[in-house]
């Protein structure tokens, strides 16, 4: 979605909220204007609502975007009287201070100023991190379905669909590669389908390898499904990196069994 074409050329946007972990949508310019008209502060649209901007892989708010803040919140003209312009006075006082400049204003934003250090805004951090989240999670996927396919590549090789068929390993492999796939262009919609996915593998191969006596490739299993799980939940730093550690590790350990 590119920020210089019109708002109303029939676009779709993604969006949440400053502290939702899922996104909404995708809805088009029409139905964001109705939304912003909504008395649900669960559902309704303000400029601080955030949309997810596919040409620069970022999340941005609204209110950034002047095109579709023009379409959803369009400008009513008023009728005033022309105001008086004022001539300074003081001409020395005004001539003292120092001008503000645009490094200023940047600087500033950024809570790198005396008056604003330590009040840098929260929600670019967690932007930031959700991006990482994302990348994470498909990097975990993506080790997951060689982890799984490894053992049985001949067959995936073969294209033997009876054999594809008849083991659940192959095709969990699979549905691993699709979603690592769908992950890295950015494709968060399916974050509750990835939650279920890590539920799912932390018990039914947890499971099938306890059931063989195989504790290691279990313990691997239980890594990379909870860092998988956490990595879409958190939208900090510090547990984010703990989370794509324990993925990616278990996942690694996987795959260098299923290689050895």
């Amino acid at each position: 979605m590119s920020r210089d074409s019109s708002a109303s050329s029939g676009l779709e946007y993604y969006i949440r909220g400053q502290h939702d972990t899922e996104a909404r949508g995708p809805f088009t310019a029409e139905q964001l204007a109705s939304l912003t008209e909504s008395s649900d502060p669960a559902k309704s649209v303000t400029p601080e609502t955030f949309y997810y901007d596919n040409v620069t892989d970022q999340w941005a708010t609204i209110g950034s975007h002047a095109e579709l803040k023009a379409t959803l919140w369009p400008e009513k003209k008023k009728l005033g009287f022309k105001q008086k312009d004022f001539k300074v006075i003081n001409i020395e006082q005004a001539d003292s201070a120092a001008p503000i400049t645009v490094q200023d204003f940047l600087a500033a934003a950024e809570g790198k100023t005396k008056e604003t250090k330590g009040k840098a805004d929260r929600s670019i951090a967690m932007m930031n991190a959700a991006q990482w989240g994302t990348r994470s999670a498909a990097l975990i996927c993506l080790l997951s379905a060689v982890a799984l396919l490894l053992p049985s590549i001949e067959v995936v090789l073969a294209l033997d669909w009876a054999k594809l068929g008849s083991q659940p390993f192959i095709l969990l492999g699979l549905v691993d590669a699709f979603i690592g796939l769908l992950l890295l262009l950015g494709v968060i919609s399916i974050y509750p389908f990835i939650r279920f996915r890590a539920a799912f593998g932390l018990g039914f191969l947890g499971v099938v390898f306890i059931a063989q006596n195989q504790y290691a490739p279990a313990l691997a299993i239980a890594a990379g499904s909870l860092g998988l799980y956490f990595s879409t939940i958190f939208l900090s730093y510090i547990p984010l990196a703990l989370a794509a550690l324990l993925g990616v590790g278990g996942m690694a350990l996987l795959t260098t069994m299923a290689y050895l």
